[in-house]
C-alpha cells in the first residue's frame, strides 16, 4: 500500500541506480563546498537513500520524475512509523537540500519540496545541573597522575567555554591561547569562532599541558589536545564515557551527559545576566532562535526582572 510506514530494513536501503549519481554529486558539494563533517554527510546519504528507496518503490525512475506529493508521501509514511519528529524533520532537511542543489545545477526547473510541510517539533527545555551540581562533577576527577589533570582540565573546559563534545574532541594545541584565555573552535560547518576561558579552567589546562599531556604522548602523537592511553586524540565516545563516569563518583542522580555541561554553560551565563547575543556567539548557533530556548530554562529570571522593572512594582 502506497505510503505504509516501512521496517527497520529501509534505514538500510541503497538508492536505485537511477537516483545514486545525483546523490553522489551532491554529497561531494556539501562535504567539499560546504565544509560539512564527515559524520553530517553519511547522515544525509542514509536519509536519501532511504528517501530515493521508497520513491522508486513507488514507481518513480529518479529525481526528475520525483513528484511534491511523492515526497509528502513519503513524509506522512515516516511520521505515522516509528520515527521521533526530529528524525522525520532532518530526513526532510536532508531532501530538500538535495532538491534545491539539483534546481541550482539544472537537472530540474522546480523545487520538488517547496511546499512541503513537516511535523511540528516541540520545543524541549535543555536539561541542565545547577551551579553546586556543576561544582561536584568538576571535583570529581581527584589525584595528580596525567589522567586526573587531563580528566579535571576536559571537565572544566566543557563548563567554562560550553564546546560540543565533537569540538573537544577534535581540539589541538594550536587552538588553544591560555596567554589571552581564549579557545578557537572550528564547530558545524566549519565555522570559526573564539570561546573565552574562565581562570579556573586556564589553571586546569596550563597544569595538564604542564604534568599530565607529556607523560600520554607517544612517539606517533600529533597535536591533539586531550590523549588516550596510546597517545592519540580522546573520542566522542570516550569523552561521553568520562562525564558519565565522574557524574556517578560525585553522586549526581541526573543524567549527565556531556552536552548537559553545553546547556548549564549557557543557563548559568543567561542566569547571571548575560546578553543571549554574546551566548548565541560563543555556542556557535546560526539564529538566535536556536539560543532562545534557554530563556525557558530559568523562570524565576523573568519574574525577578518583572519585580524590578516594571513601573507598578516600584515603591
Amino acid at each position: 500500500m502506497k505510503g505504509r510506514p516501512k521496517s527497520r530494513a529501509d534505514d538500510a536501503s541503497q538508492a536505485p541506480a537511477a537516483f545514486a549519481d545525483d546523490i553522489e554529486s551532491f554529497l561531494s558539494y556539501i562535504q567539499l563546498e560546504r565544509g560539512l563533517s564527515r559524520n553530517t554527510v553519511a547522515g544525509y546519504r542514509r536519509d536519501l537513500d532511504q528517501a530515493a528507496a521508497f520513491f522508486g518503490r513507488q514507481g518513480a525512475t529518479g529525481w526528475r520524475a520525483t513528484t511534491a506529493d511523492l515526497a509528502g508521501t513519503w513524509i506522512r509514511s515516516l511520521s505515522l512509523g516509528r520515527y521521533t519528529v526530529a528524525s522525520v524533520l532532518r530526513k526532510l532537511a536532508a531532501l530538500r537540500m538535495l532538491s534545491r542543489h539539483l534546481v541550482r545545477e539544472k537537472i530540474r526547473d522546480d523545487d520538488f519540496t517547496a511546499l512541503l510541510v513537516g511535523p511540528k517539533r516541540a520545543r524541549r527545555i535543555p536539561g541542565t545541573l545547577n551551579e553546586t551540581e556543576v561544582e561536584r562533577l568538576l571535583a570529581a576527577p581527584v589525584g595528580g597522575d596525567a589522567r586526573a589533570l587531563r580528566d579535571r582540565a576536559l571537565l572544566e573546559l566543557f563548563y567554562s567555554s560550553g564546546l560540543r563534545v565533537s569540538e573537544l574532541a577534535a581540539l589541538t594545541v594550536q587552538q588553544v591561547d591560555l596567554q589571552h584565555g581564549f579557545v578557537r573552535v572550528f564547530g558545524k560547518g566549519a565555522k570559526e569562532r573564539v570561546v573565552p576561558l574562565g581562570g579556573k579552567a586556564r589553571d586546569a589546562l596550563a597544569t595538564y599541558l604542564a604534568a599530565g599531556r607529556p607523560s600520554l604522548v607517544k612517539p606517533r602523537t600529533g597535536s591533539q589536545f586531550f590523549l588516550n592511553n596510546r597517545g592519540a586524540a580522546l573520542s566522542r565516545v570516550m569523552l561521553w564515557m568520562l562525564v558519565k563516569k565522574y557524574a556517578q563518583r560525585a553522586g549526581l542522580t541526573k543524567n549527565v551527559k556531556p552536552h548537559g555541561l553545553r546547556h548549564s554553560f549557557a543557563t548559568h551565563l543567561l542566569t547571571g545576566g548575560a546578553d543571549l547575543r554574546a551566548i548565541q556567539e560563543m555556542l556557535g548557533h546560526a539564529s538566535i532562535s536556536t539560543t532562545q530556548i534557554y530563556t525557558a530554562v530559568e523562570p524565576q529570571r523573568l519574574v525577578d526582572h518583572h519585580a524590578k522593572y516594571h513601573p507598578r512594582n516600584r515603591e
